[in-house]
């Protein structure tokens, strides 16, 4: 295994050297076009606003109790203080668990998975709307 790191490694150096001796330099992974960044923003904020949409809805649950019922611009959701302790799951959790709290209790509805489009539409609103304030994360 050893070895075959090593052959690797070299393999990898003898292309960047011939990259550079070319004039060619390797692009780097954080160099990105306008025209990336416009497309990445307007996937991003399509994202937030499906998370407005849920975020608003009764219909998350079953008792027609929408999120933003209890939490207007998802105000005293504090994301950037997760993870941390709940005390109504007794352990330290990340946003989207205490988000399904909610569902399940207020809401009366079903937990949804974390990679649920919903559920990352809810959180990157959630985080949306609390852009700009510092993260302390298991802060209370």
């Amino acid at each position: 295994m050893k070895r075959i790191k090593q052959q690797c490694f070299g393999v990898i150096m003898l292309v960047i050297v011939t990259l550079l001796g070319w004039g060619v330099a390797p692009a780097m992974a954080d160099e990105f076009t306008q025209e990336d960044l416009n497309r990445w923003e307007s996937e991003y904020m399509s994202v937030v606003k499906q998370g407005r949409k849920v975020f608003t809805d009764g219909k998350l649950g079953t008792n027609g109790v929408a999120c933003a019922q209890c939490h207007p611009n998802a105000s005293n959701t504090h994301p950037e203080t997760y993870p941390k302790f709940q005390k109504q799951l007794g352990k330290v959790v990340a946003i989207w668990e205490m988000i399904n709290w909610c569902i399940r209790n207020p809401l009366e509805g079903k937990n949804l998975a974390a990679d649920d489009p919903r559920m990352v539409a809810m959180q990157a609103y959630i985080l949306h709307e609390r852009r700009g304030v510092k993260l302390q994360p298991g802060k209370h």
